[in-house]
Protein backbone atom coordinates (compact mmCIF):
# COMPACT_ATOMS: atom_id res chain seq x y z
CA UNK A 1 0.00 0.00 0.00
CA UNK A 2 1.35 3.42 -0.98
CA UNK A 3 -0.01 6.82 -0.12
CA UNK A 4 -0.08 10.51 -0.89
CA UNK A 5 -1.00 13.19 1.61
CA UNK A 6 -4.70 12.70 0.67
CA UNK A 7 -5.29 9.01 -0.09
CA UNK A 8 -3.77 5.53 -0.22
CA UNK A 9 -3.43 3.37 -3.30
CA UNK A 10 -2.23 -0.04 -4.42
CA UNK A 11 0.03 -0.80 -7.37
CA UNK A 12 -0.25 -3.93 -9.52
CA UNK A 13 2.41 -4.73 -12.12
CA UNK A 14 1.72 -6.76 -15.25
CA UNK A 15 2.81 -7.19 -18.86
CA UNK A 16 1.14 -4.06 -20.17
CA UNK A 17 2.36 -1.00 -22.03
CA UNK A 18 0.55 1.84 -20.27
CA UNK A 19 -0.52 2.83 -16.77
CA UNK A 20 -4.11 3.16 -15.67
CA UNK A 21 -6.02 3.91 -12.47
CA UNK A 22 -9.17 2.22 -11.21
CA UNK A 23 -11.15 3.81 -8.36
CA UNK A 24 -13.68 1.49 -6.73
CA UNK A 25 -15.95 2.00 -3.69
CA UNK A 26 -15.05 -1.52 -2.53
CA UNK A 27 -11.44 -2.06 -3.65
CA UNK A 28 -10.15 1.50 -3.29
CA UNK A 29 -7.58 3.03 -5.63
CA UNK A 30 -5.61 0.66 -7.84
CA UNK A 31 -2.80 1.67 -10.17
CA UNK A 32 -1.99 -0.79 -12.96
CA UNK A 33 1.53 -0.38 -14.27
CA UNK A 34 3.93 -2.13 -16.67
CA UNK A 35 6.60 -4.36 -15.16
CA UNK A 36 9.64 -2.52 -13.77
CA UNK A 37 7.98 0.92 -13.88
CA UNK A 38 10.00 3.19 -11.51
CA UNK A 39 8.19 4.32 -8.38
CA UNK A 40 8.78 7.98 -9.18
CA UNK A 41 6.98 7.58 -12.53
CA UNK A 42 4.01 5.96 -10.80
CA UNK A 43 3.92 8.65 -8.13
CA UNK A 44 3.99 11.39 -10.76
CA UNK A 45 1.15 9.71 -12.66
CA UNK A 46 -0.96 9.45 -9.48
CA UNK A 47 -0.35 13.12 -8.58
CA UNK A 48 -1.39 14.19 -12.09
CA UNK A 49 -4.64 12.24 -11.72
CA UNK A 50 -5.25 13.22 -8.07
CA UNK A 51 -7.97 15.76 -8.90
CA UNK A 52 -10.03 13.17 -10.74
CA UNK A 53 -9.36 10.57 -8.02
CA UNK A 54 -10.57 12.83 -5.21
CA UNK A 55 -13.65 13.87 -7.17
CA UNK A 56 -14.50 10.21 -7.76
CA UNK A 57 -14.00 9.35 -4.09
CA UNK A 58 -16.30 12.20 -3.06
CA UNK A 59 -18.95 10.91 -5.46
CA UNK A 60 -18.97 7.58 -3.60
CA UNK A 61 -20.41 9.35 -0.52
CA UNK A 62 -23.82 9.50 -2.20
CA UNK A 63 -23.90 5.75 -2.85
CA UNK A 64 -26.25 3.53 -0.85
CA UNK A 65 -25.20 0.04 0.16
CA UNK A 66 -27.98 -2.52 -0.04
CA UNK A 67 -26.39 -4.97 2.41
CA UNK A 68 -25.57 -2.40 5.06
CA UNK A 69 -25.83 -4.83 7.99
CA UNK A 70 -25.09 -8.48 8.66
CA UNK A 71 -28.81 -9.24 8.97
CA UNK A 72 -28.15 -11.60 11.84
CA UNK A 73 -28.73 -9.60 15.05
CA UNK A 74 -31.89 -8.37 16.70
CA UNK A 75 -32.63 -4.82 15.54
CA UNK A 76 -30.57 -4.99 12.34
CA UNK A 77 -31.89 -2.99 9.40
CA UNK A 78 -32.88 -5.10 6.41
CA UNK A 79 -33.77 -3.42 3.13
CA UNK A 80 -36.84 -4.92 1.45
CA UNK A 81 -39.32 -3.48 -1.06
CA UNK A 82 -37.44 -0.18 -0.95
CA UNK A 83 -37.95 0.27 2.82
CA UNK A 84 -35.87 -0.40 5.91
CA UNK A 85 -37.28 -3.25 8.00
CA UNK A 86 -36.18 -4.05 11.53
CA UNK A 87 -35.11 -7.63 12.16
CA UNK A 88 -36.85 -9.06 15.22
CA UNK A 89 -35.45 -12.33 16.60
CA UNK A 90 -37.97 -14.55 18.40
CA UNK A 91 -37.26 -17.70 20.47
CA UNK A 92 -39.37 -20.49 18.98
CA UNK A 93 -39.67 -24.24 18.64
CA UNK A 94 -38.31 -24.06 15.09
CA UNK A 95 -36.74 -21.74 12.55
CA UNK A 96 -38.88 -19.42 10.42
CA UNK A 97 -38.89 -16.00 8.76
CA UNK A 98 -41.96 -13.89 8.09
CA UNK A 99 -43.06 -10.29 7.59
CA UNK A 100 -44.24 -8.70 10.82
CA UNK A 101 -46.17 -5.54 11.59
CA UNK A 102 -44.78 -2.00 11.38
CA UNK A 103 -42.03 -2.76 8.83
CA UNK A 104 -40.47 -5.63 10.75
CA UNK A 105 -39.14 -9.01 9.68
CA UNK A 106 -39.58 -11.68 12.31
CA UNK A 107 -37.11 -14.56 12.48
CA UNK A 108 -37.76 -17.46 14.81
CA UNK A 109 -34.91 -19.56 16.11
CA UNK A 110 -34.67 -22.75 18.15
CA UNK A 111 -32.00 -23.27 20.79
CA UNK A 112 -28.91 -21.11 20.42
CA UNK A 113 -29.23 -17.87 18.49
CA UNK A 114 -26.56 -18.73 15.89
CA UNK A 115 -25.89 -15.60 13.77
CA UNK A 116 -24.66 -17.67 10.81
CA UNK A 117 -27.86 -19.74 10.72
CA UNK A 118 -30.07 -16.66 11.05
CA UNK A 119 -28.21 -14.83 8.29
CA UNK A 120 -28.44 -17.80 5.92
CA UNK A 121 -32.09 -18.33 6.78
CA UNK A 122 -32.90 -14.68 6.13
CA UNK A 123 -31.03 -14.66 2.82
CA UNK A 124 -32.83 -17.80 1.62
CA UNK A 125 -36.17 -16.26 2.61
CA UNK A 126 -35.40 -13.05 0.70
CA UNK A 127 -34.49 -15.12 -2.37
CA UNK A 128 -37.76 -17.05 -2.05
CA UNK A 129 -39.75 -13.81 -1.86
CA UNK A 130 -37.76 -12.42 -4.81
CA UNK A 131 -38.42 -15.42 -7.06
CA UNK A 132 -42.12 -15.31 -6.27
CA UNK A 133 -42.80 -11.58 -6.52
CA UNK A 134 -40.35 -10.71 -9.31
CA UNK A 135 -41.71 -13.53 -11.48
CA UNK A 136 -45.21 -12.08 -11.09
CA UNK A 137 -43.84 -8.61 -11.85
CA UNK A 138 -42.13 -9.95 -14.98
CA UNK A 139 -45.39 -11.46 -16.23
CA UNK A 140 -47.23 -8.20 -15.55
CA UNK A 141 -44.65 -6.18 -17.49
CA UNK A 142 -44.76 -8.66 -20.36
CA UNK A 143 -48.54 -8.39 -20.48
CA UNK A 144 -48.47 -4.59 -20.28
CA UNK A 145 -46.14 -4.31 -23.28
CA UNK A 146 -47.46 -7.26 -25.29
CA UNK A 147 -48.08 -5.00 -28.29
CA UNK A 148 -44.30 -4.73 -28.73
CA UNK A 149 -44.05 -8.45 -29.47
CA UNK A 150 -41.53 -9.38 -26.78
CA UNK A 151 -41.15 -13.18 -26.73
CA UNK A 152 -38.54 -14.29 -24.17
CA UNK A 153 -37.67 -17.98 -24.11
CA UNK A 154 -37.43 -18.05 -20.33
CA UNK A 155 -37.08 -16.08 -17.13
CA UNK A 156 -35.12 -16.58 -13.93
CA UNK A 157 -34.31 -14.71 -10.72
CA UNK A 158 -30.82 -15.47 -9.49
CA UNK A 159 -27.71 -14.17 -7.74
CA UNK A 160 -26.04 -11.50 -9.87
CA UNK A 161 -23.42 -9.31 -8.21
CA UNK A 162 -22.00 -7.48 -11.22
CA UNK A 163 -25.19 -6.85 -13.19
CA UNK A 164 -28.85 -6.24 -12.45
CA UNK A 165 -30.09 -8.22 -15.42
CA UNK A 166 -29.11 -10.23 -18.49
CA UNK A 167 -30.54 -11.44 -21.78
CA UNK A 168 -28.98 -14.41 -23.53
CA UNK A 169 -28.80 -14.79 -27.30
CA UNK A 170 -31.38 -17.55 -26.92
CA UNK A 171 -33.77 -15.04 -25.40
CA UNK A 172 -33.64 -16.09 -21.76
CA UNK A 173 -33.90 -13.18 -19.35
CA UNK A 174 -32.44 -13.18 -15.85
CA UNK A 175 -32.59 -10.52 -13.15
CA UNK A 176 -30.90 -10.15 -9.77
CA UNK A 177 -32.82 -11.19 -6.69
CA UNK A 178 -31.38 -8.05 -5.02
CA UNK A 179 -33.99 -6.03 -6.91
CA UNK A 180 -36.59 -7.21 -4.38
CA UNK A 181 -34.79 -5.04 -1.83
CA UNK A 182 -35.54 -1.89 -3.84
CA UNK A 183 -38.64 -0.07 -4.97
CA UNK A 184 -40.43 -2.04 -7.70
CA UNK A 185 -39.78 0.73 -10.25
CA UNK A 186 -36.18 -0.52 -10.56
CA UNK A 187 -37.23 -4.09 -11.34
CA UNK A 188 -39.61 -2.68 -13.97
CA UNK A 189 -36.74 -0.77 -15.56
CA UNK A 190 -34.36 -3.76 -15.56
CA UNK A 191 -37.00 -6.10 -16.97
CA UNK A 192 -37.90 -3.68 -19.76
CA UNK A 193 -34.21 -3.06 -20.48
CA UNK A 194 -33.64 -6.78 -20.95
CA UNK A 195 -36.82 -7.23 -22.99
CA UNK A 196 -35.53 -4.59 -25.40
CA UNK A 197 -32.38 -6.69 -25.82
CA UNK A 198 -34.56 -9.39 -27.37
CA UNK A 199 -34.77 -7.13 -30.41
CA UNK A 200 -31.40 -5.39 -30.12
CA UNK A 201 -28.53 -7.45 -28.64
CA UNK A 202 -26.38 -4.37 -28.08
CA UNK A 203 -26.59 -0.82 -26.79
CA UNK A 204 -26.79 0.85 -30.18
CA UNK A 205 -29.11 3.60 -31.34
CA UNK A 206 -31.88 1.14 -32.20
CA UNK A 207 -31.86 -0.27 -28.68
CA UNK A 208 -32.18 3.15 -27.04
CA UNK A 209 -34.94 4.23 -29.43
CA UNK A 210 -36.96 1.19 -28.44
CA UNK A 211 -36.19 1.61 -24.74
CA UNK A 212 -37.26 5.28 -24.88
CA UNK A 213 -40.47 4.30 -26.63
CA UNK A 214 -41.34 1.61 -24.10
CA UNK A 215 -39.99 3.30 -20.96
CA UNK A 216 -39.52 7.09 -21.42
CA UNK A 217 -38.16 7.58 -17.87
CA UNK A 218 -35.38 5.00 -18.25
CA UNK A 219 -32.56 7.54 -17.70
CA UNK A 220 -33.95 8.58 -14.32
CA UNK A 221 -34.37 4.95 -13.21
CA UNK A 222 -30.89 4.00 -14.46
CA UNK A 223 -29.18 6.92 -12.70
CA UNK A 224 -30.94 6.21 -9.40
CA UNK A 225 -30.13 2.50 -9.66
CA UNK A 226 -26.45 3.35 -10.06
CA UNK A 227 -26.50 4.78 -6.52
CA UNK A 228 -26.97 1.33 -5.00
CA UNK A 229 -24.01 -0.87 -4.08
CA UNK A 230 -24.05 -4.61 -3.42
Amino acid sequence: MRETDRFQYKVFYSRRRTMSIVVSPDKGIIVKAPLRTPSRIIEKFVVEKSGWIIKTLQGFKSLKRIDNTNGSSDGDNVLLFGKEHKLSLIPASGYFVRLGDNSTIEAGYAGDMNPAIIKAMLENWVKFIARKKLTIQFRNVLEKYKDHGFTPSGFTVRTMKKRWGSCSYKGKIGISYDLIKLDEVFADYVIIHELCHLKHHNHGAGFYRLLSEVYPDWKKARNELKLYLR
